[in-house]
């Protein structure tokens, strides 16, 4: 029977220094057999060459490292795989303090995150970081992998300690559902296959977690918010009085015959017709990209959005995000960015830091209103219009803004609506 793989599963991995995360991806790819034959052939010659008996799988994703080590910066890489059940994207992103940024970014699209705990260390300062951070950006699905389990003897108490340890500080932390595997990367122990040295762990292997994780539920279905990034007048022979309203849905469910009104000016109409390319359906979700018509011939513009009557986010001017600053150089009291909220452009100011956070203790900063790189802090912002929001927790695609800098277009913070 032909399973259908077409659900795709982002993930991002996480981990100290040395935790195994670079064994860990490689052995995923390496047993789920997603390794061309040349890369297989170059690593094994490669591992050869040094000494090693097997193949060295950490070599497969240590080729980042040595460009990092030359001063070539990567912020995230993107590594791809697929089994028959699902297709999957991996965010390899730094862990260190100093990566913060790379961090947040690679994680910001993730159903789900894989922190690395190395069995001999338990939770050190960097898993608490790291989960801070995933909880942060609002991650669904938490798994902990507890690596190296071969140099604890497969303990069980051991693993069972480190399933405290983390229970004890992530009481503090919001997170949906969190998943804990003994694993030991380099001998393959609960990876792909189910491990014979750890009979007393019932759960199943990371990649069988991964395959099965419910990631449908992840989009939010209830609030429904279509942000128009263009208007479709064709005018050729076929649709010469067609006008439509293209873009991608952030959420919810939208059917022909809704009634919709459009943001910010509030003109209610109805939905006439949905299309996909040159198909006309019946309905469209997240995170379709569709063309709508309207029953009225009302005035709709790039940055509107169009959402149900009886469900409308917030307009808001002035609200407060929980803000990651990404750039070199600190933020500048009073100055004016460019805010990218979903197609919505405009400008806005930092108009206070309420506090920064030390994500290593959780402590709340609130005498320092210097933003520099890697800091996460809450911060007021003022935008020139009404913003279409929801908050971040309930709708991360409607609920999340990044700042631009507006003399050098670069990209200087992220932010989430709190």
């Amino acid at each position: 029977m032909q399973i259908n793989n077409n659900q795709l599963l982002r993930f991002t991995t996480a981990g100290s220094v040395d935790d195994g995360k670079s064994t860990l991806i490689g052995r995923l790819l390496y047993d789920s057999k997603s390794i061309f034959e040349d890369q297989l052939e170059s690593v094994s010659a490669t591992s050869a060459k040094k000494g090693h008996k097997g193949v060295d799988l950490a070599l497969f994703t240590d080729g980042l490292r040595d460009e990092r080590e030359q001063g070539i910066t990567i912020d995230v890489a993107y590594r791809y795989f697929t089994t028959p059940r699902r297709k999957f994207i991996i965010a390899d992103t730094p862990g260190h303090i100093q990566y913060t940024r790379n961090m947040v970014t690679g994680a910001s699209t993730a159903n789900a995150a894989v922190i690395l705990i190395d069995a001999r260390h338990g939770v050190i300062e960097q898993t608490k970081r790291h989960a801070f951070i995933a909880s942060l950006l609002n991650i669904p699905h938490l798994i902990v992998c507890v690596n190296k389990m071969d140099l604890v003897d497969f303990s069980e108490q051991r693993f069972n300690e480190i399933i405290s340890q983390f229970e004890e500080f992530s009481s503090k932390l919001l997170m949906k559902d969190v998943r804990f595997i003994p694993i030991s990367a380099l001998d393959g122990d609960n990876v792909v296959n189910q491990s014979q040295n750890m009979s007393w762990y019932q759960g199943g292997t990371l990649l069988h977690i991964l395959e099965t994780l419910h990631i449908s539920s992840d989009v939010n279905k209830i609030d429904a918010r279509f942000p128009v990034q263009t208007v479709l007048r064709p005018q050729n022979e076929k649709y010469r009085d067609y006008r439509g309203y293209a873009g991608r849905v952030a959420s919810g469910i939208y059917r022909v015959g809704d009634d919709v009104a459009v943001l910010p000016s509030g003109f209610t109409s109805k939905i006439k017709s949905i299309n996909t390319g040159d198909i006309e359906v019946q309905e469209a979700f997240a995170p379709m990209s569709v063309a709508m018509t309207l029953e009225d011939d009302i005035d709709v513009s790039r940055g509107d959005m169009i959402v149900k009557v009886n469900n409308q986010p917030e307009l808001i001017q002035e609200f407060d995000v929980m803000l990651c600053w990404l750039h070199d150089d600190a933020a500048r009291p009073r100055a004016k960015y460019t805010i990218m909220h979903t197609t919505n452009e405009q400008r806005a100011i930092i108009k206070e830091v309420v506090y920064k956070v030390d994500i290593n203790t959780y402590d709340r900063i609130a005498d320092d209103n210097n933003l520099l790189r890697n800091d996460i802090a809450r911060v007021k912002l003022r935008c020139t219009r009404p913003v279409m929001s929801d908050s971040y927790r309930e709708n991360r695609n409607t609920g999340s803004v990044i700042l631009i800098d507006e003399s050098t277009n670069e990209t200087v913070a992220a932010g989430m609506v709190v």
